[in-house]
C-alpha cells in the first residue's frame, strides 16, 4: 500500500483536479458534480472559494507516495459538517480513499460528520463504511453527471 498523507492544496494542484473533475466516466460514478464540470472559469472561481476558507471549507490534497491523486476535505455548518473527496480514477481500487479519509478524520475533531453518496457507488460507500460512518438515512436528488434524480445514502461519524 503507498504512503497516504495530506498537504494544503497548492497552485499547481489545480489542474490535475480540472482534468479528474473533466473525466466523464469519474463524474458519472461521483454524480454530484458541478453544473458544468468542464467549465474551467467556474472551477477556478469555485477552487478559489474553497481555498479562501471562507464559509469553513477545509480542503487538503492528497498524496500517494508523493505523488497527487486526489483531495479531501469538509465543508459546511456545525451540526452538518459534510465530508467529500476525490481520488483521481487511475489510483481506484487501492485503498487510497480510505487512507486520505482517515488521515483527514484524524486532523478534525469535529463529530459528527456526514457525507452523501449514490446509493449505487459502492466504492464510495465502502469509504464512508471503512472509516466509521454509519448509515442514517436515504434521500433523492438531481445528479448533474446523469442528468436524472437518483437514491442516495446519507450517513454519519459520530464521536
Amino acid at each position: 500500500m503507498a504512503e497516504v498523507t495530506l498537504r494544503a492544496v497548492e497552485d499547481a494542484d489545480l489542474p490535475l483536479f480540472f482534468a479528474w473533475m473533466s473525466d466523464a466516466d469519474a463524474t458519472r460514478v461521483a454524480a454530484f458534480t458541478p453544473e458544468d464540470p468542464t467549465d474551467r472559469a467556474a472551477f477556478d472561481a469555485r477552487w478559489a472559494r474553497i481555498r479562501s476558507g471562507s464559509g469553513g471549507v477545509v480542503m487538503r490534497t492528497v498524496l500517494a507516495d508523493g505523488v497527487v491523486v486526489g483531495h479531501v476535505g469538509a465543508y459546511g455548518e456545525a451540526g452538518d459538517r459534510q465530508v467529500t473527496y476525490w481520488i483521481a480514477r487511475a489510483h481506484w481500487g487501492r485503498g487510497l480513499a480510505t487512507a486520505a479519509l482517515r488521515a483527514f478524520l484524524d486532523e478534525t475533531s469535529t463529530r459528527p460528520l456526514h457525507a452523501r453518496a449514490a446509493a449505487d457507488n459502492l466504492g464510495s460507500r465502502r469509504v464512508l463504511e471503512k472509516c466509521g460512518f454509519v448509515v442514517t438515512g436515504a434521500d433523492r436528488g438531481f445528479a448533474r453527471a446523469r442528468g436524472e434524480e437518483i437514491d442516495e445514502v446519507l450517513v454519519t461519524l459520530r464521536a
